[in-house]
């Protein structure tokens, strides 16, 4: 493609430099206005300098990308409501044997998390649970952070719903979905165990470090919550206050009824008229005592009477609150056991229709379609509003993607890609091991330089080209390589991919169990775990 003119040249540099800057370095000084705001401003001064027309930037956006891209969103979304992380993250420590045992574990799930549900979602749920792991076992977190975040873009590689680059690849290439695990599968297995071991040989004696028995009540601590609530006891409390309540009110009820009768008897003693003294003083004693002896005898009735009212009473009370406490907690028990079945029932629908949207990607039906079917199909099965869950879709991110497509299609029409491939292309030939070193080196670079998608849409139909050219075979195993190399390359430095930013910032706003992963700590092992992975996977591509 021939050089653009000098000054469409110069303000498509200008724009795509701004839109880069504002891509790698979100929150610079000057302009702090984050990745989504920059690839809007980068689109936008394309067109305003002429580098490309309207139509032109709209024709730029591929709607195929960015209905896949919402699709396996909305998809992780119900994923995630049905708990399939959370169990995820039962399976990191269940049955462990040590910290080396979780240290590849973490790297396994993680890497086959990521393959299913992209790398981004698995990193932001799986972070807490590795946390709280490290915390269990007495240990600096970073090393299994590290295998999170790294395993987590090792993973992604094998399928076209791993990471955003991967669907680029593969909506441009025509590349199948079945075709397109065979073809990675097998060096990203490789690239795990290689990863894997880089982690132990650099972490060896600080997981060789047992842990110290008092620690082991840290399980128990975190289980609090669920034990306290699961023996808590609500219908017991209800039975007894009830109990008391009655008892108060007999026992009131039992001395005014005492005083009342002895004032009666009181006051009709005293009120005798029309008898002379000597008569009420022979007849006083009598009187009074047939008086007293038939209050008292009225007393012993009235309150014998009234203590198996009360009684009765009270019998009654118990029986009637007893029978609907256990009225009231035999329904809540099967409204519980219908709740939890309808809860059950639904988690299956979940699990079917992501196992049917993986069955009909391998079977080569459309990708985009068939994610966006898988979406529709859960938010139907739900049978609520969709708002809340489609408000947990990052439109941030299409937003990024639809700027970004118009950046760089406007910088493309420079030709100032094309020429710099020009250069590299005789000396980076897939059909010889030097050739793909090269190709190899040119994308890592690029890839930590101007970022993973933008290194794929600018090199992908170039490298695609030169690869056709030999073979049809050549042409597959470029795209693959291309998905391989701009994958692993986030590896290499904490600002390499969304997933490591995503680990660092979730495991530094954690509660309770915050920890800051340094961007020296993770070019430490970066840069070693980066060139080894990738010269080994490379190897596995086919």
């Amino acid at each position: 493609m021939a050089m653009a003119p000098t000054v469409k040249l110069v303000l498509g540099s200008v724009a795509f430099g701004i839109f880069w800057v504002l891509a790698v370095f979100p929150a610079i000084p000057f302009l702090p206005v984050g990745r989504t705001a920059g690839s809007l401003l980068g689109a936008m001064l394309m067109v305003l300098f002429r580098v490309i027309t309207p139509d032109q930037a709209y024709a730029a956006i591929d709607l195929p990308i960015l209905g896949l891209l919402f699709g396996t969103m909305v998809v992780s979304v119900y994923l995630e409501r049905a708990d399939v992380f959370k169990y995820l993250g039962k399976l990191l420590a269940w049955k462990s044997r040590g910290n080396k045992d979780l240290l590849f574990r973490i790297c396994l799930i993680s890497a086959i998390s990521s393959a299913l549900f992209t790398n981004d979602t698995s990193c932001v749920v799986l972070t807490e649970f590795v946390l709280k792991i490290a915390r269990q076992q007495n240990l600096p977190p970073h090393p299994f952070l590290l295998a999170l975040a790294s395993s987590a873009n090792i993973g992604s590689s094998a399928t076209p719903i791993g990471n955003p680059q991967n669907l680029v690849i593969a909506v441009q290439s025509g590349i199948s979905f079945g075709q397109f695990v065979t073809g990675i599968l097998p060096a990203m297995l490789m690239g795990v165990v290689m990863n894997a071991l880089i982690l132990l040989c650099m972490y060896w004696k600080l997981l060789s470090v047992r842990k110290d028995e008092e620690d082991a009540t840290s399980e128990v601590v975190a289980n609090e919550d669920v034990t306290s609530h699961r023996f808590s006891p609500a219908t017991m409390s209800h039975l007894s206050s009830l109990n008391s309540q009655d008892l108060t009110f007999i026992n009131s009820q039992g001395s005014s009824n005492v005083n009342i009768n002895t004032g009666h008897v009181d006051h009709s003693i005293r009120n005798r008229n029309g008898l002379s003294e000597s008569e009420i003083n022979r007849s006083s004693s009598s009187a009074f005592e047939s008086a007293r002896n038939s209050s008292a005898s009225k007393d012993v009735t009235s309150d014998v009477s009234s203590q198996k009212r009360d009684e009765t009473e009270k019998n009654e009370t118990s029986m009637e609150s007893f029978t609907d406490a256990f009225s009231f907690q035999s329904f809540d028990e099967k409204e519980t056991k219908t709740m939890r079945w309808k809860r059950l029932f639904w988690k299956s629908c979940v699990y079917l229709v992501t196992i049917g949207m993986l069955i009909s990607l391998l079977m080569g039906l459309n990708m985009s379609w068939t994610a966006i079917t898988a979406a529709l199909a859960l938010i139907v099965l739900d049978f609520k509003d969709a708002r809340p869950c489609l408000e947990k879709v990052s439109y941030s991110l299409l937003i990024f993607f639809c700027g970004m497509f118009i950046t760089v299609d406007g910088f493309n029409k420079t030709g100032i890609p094309s020429a710099l491939w020009d250069l590299m292309e005789p000396h980076a030939k897939i059909n010889h091991a030097s050739g793909v070193v090269v190709l190899a080196l040119v994308i890592l670079l690029l890839s930590n330089l101007a970022s993973n998608v933008p290194t794929v849409l600018l090199l992908g139909g170039r490298v695609a080209a030169s690869a056709a050219a030999i073979s049809a075979a050549d042409e597959k195993k470029a795209w693959l390589i291309l998905a391989w190399v701009s994958t692993i390359a986030g590896n290499l430095s904490l600002l390499g991919s969304a997933a490591n930013l995503i680990v660092c910032e979730q495991a530094r706003r954690a509660p309770h169990l915050s920890y800051t992963l340094t961007f020296w700590k993770h070019l430490k092992f970066g840069v070693p775990s980066t060139l080894l992975v990738t010269a080994i996977g490379l190897m596995f591509i086919r």
